[in-house]
C-alpha cells in the first residue's frame, strides 16, 4: 500500500502537494475549497503589514502553456486578512502564511500575527520578481536572506520557510544563507522574470512591463535549483515550478524535494489537480515498487 503522507520541517501532511501562493488564496473559503479538493496544505497570498493596492491591469498574460503575471502583491494587510485565515483554519485546512514587507521588522511582525491566527508555518516571500524594493533586492543578497530569516525565527515558534528566487547566479549559496538564519525548510522557486510584448500595440503587455513566468516552461529551472540545493543544505526543500502531473512531482522528489507546490497547474487542469497528481504519483510508485514518498526523495543524486 502506497503511503503518500509527508513530513516537512515538522509539518505533517496527508500528501506531499501544496497550493502555491498566488492563486485561489484570497479568501478563507477558497483556501478551504482547495484543501478539501485534495491539497496537503495551502499557502496564503503574500500578506504585508499594511494594505497594498498592487498594479493596474493588465496584470496577467496567458501563454500556450503557462502564465506571466505581475500583480504587484495586492493584499488587504495582515489585520484585515485575519478572518480569512481563521475561517480556513477552523475548517480544518493546513494553512501556511506567506509573508512580505519592507524590512525584517515587518516580516517578523506579519509572521507573528499569522502565528496567532493558527497557521502551521510561515513562508517568507523573499523573491517576487516584479515588486520593486520587495523582492529581488532581497533575493540576490545572502546577507539579507540570512538577516530576514533570523528575524522571523526569533519571533515565531512555527516552521519558517524562505522562498528563493531562480533569478540569481548561485541559489545554493543563498540556500546556505537561509540555513544560517535558522530556516526550517526552503521553498524553491518563485517565478522567472519575464516579459510579453504586443506587436500591434508595440509595447509590453503588462502594466509593470516585467512579470513572473510560471508553469511548465520553468520546470527545468525549478528542478535544477532543487537539485543544487539538495546537494548543499541539510534542511528540507519544497519544489515549485511547473508541477502539473504526477510525473513532474516525481522528478522534483528525485531531485531532492520533500513536497511540491502547484499554482499554474490549477489554471491548467482545474481544482481536481491535487487529487489527479496524487493518483498519478501513487500509480508510478505502485508500478516501481515504492511504498512511501520518502523512499524516492533525492534518488537522482545516487
Amino acid at each position: 500500500m502506497v503511503n503518500l503522507a509527508a513530513k516537512v520541517a515538522g509539518l505533517k501532511l496527508r500528501n506531499p502537494t501544496m497550493l502555491a501562493s498566488g492563486i485561489l488564496d484570497e479568501t478563507g473559503g477558497s483556501l478551504l475549497r482547495v484543501f478539501n479538493g485534495g491539497a496537503g496544505a495551502v499557502v496564503t497570498k503574500s500578506i504585508s503589514l499594511q494594505p497594498r493596492a498592487g498594479y493596474s491591469n493588465p496584470t496577467v498574460v496567458q501563454l500556450e502553456n503557462g502564465l506571466i503575471n505581475a500583480m504587484g502583491l495586492p493584499n488587504p494587510g495582515i489585520e484585515e486578512y485575519c478572518g480569512e485565515v481563521r475561517k480556513a483554519v477552523k475548517g480544518g485546512a493546513v494553512v501556511i502564511g506567506s509573508v512580505f514587507g519592507k524590512d525584517e521588522e515587518e516580516y517578523a511582525e506579519v509572521a507573528r500575527k499569522f502565528e496567532t491566527y493558527g497557521v502551521k508555518a510561515v513562508e517568507l516571500n523573499l523573491s517576487c520578481p516584479h515588486a520593486k524594493g520587495l523582492g529581488l533586492e532581497i533575493a540576490q543578497s545572502a546577507e539579507a536572506i540570512e538577516r530576514f530569516t533570523r528575524a522571523v525565527k526569533k519571533t515565531v515558534k512555527v516552521p519558517v520557510m524562505p522562498k528563493l528566487s531562480p533569478n540569481v547566479a548561485d541559489i545554493a549559496s543563498l540556500g546556505k544563507a537561509t540555513e544560517r538564519g535558522g530556516a526550517d525548510a526552503i521553498v524553491a522557486v518563485n517565478t522567472v522574470k519575464a516579459i510579453a510584448i504586443s506587436p500591434e500595440m508595440r509595447t509590453p503587455i503588462l502594466s509593470s512591463k516585467h512579470g513572473g513566468l510560471s508553469g511548465p516552461p520553468i520546470k527545468p529551472i525549478g528542478l535544477r535549483c532543487v537539485y543544487d540545493l539538495y546537494e548543499t543544505v541539510d534542511i528540507p526543500v519544497i519544489g515549485v515550478g511547473g508541477v502539473t502531473t504526477g510525473r513532474d512531482a516525481i522528478e522534483y522528489f528525485m531531485a531532492g524535494a520533500s513536497a511540491v507546490q502547484m499554482g499554474t497547474a490549477v489554471w491548467m487542469r482545474g481544482l481536481d489537480v491535487f487529487r489527479l497528481v496524487c493518483d498519478e504519483i501513487q500509480k508510478f510508485m505502485n508500478k516501481e515498487g515504492y511504498e512511501s514518498v520518502s523512499e524516492i526523495v533525492g534518488l537522482a543524486h545516487e
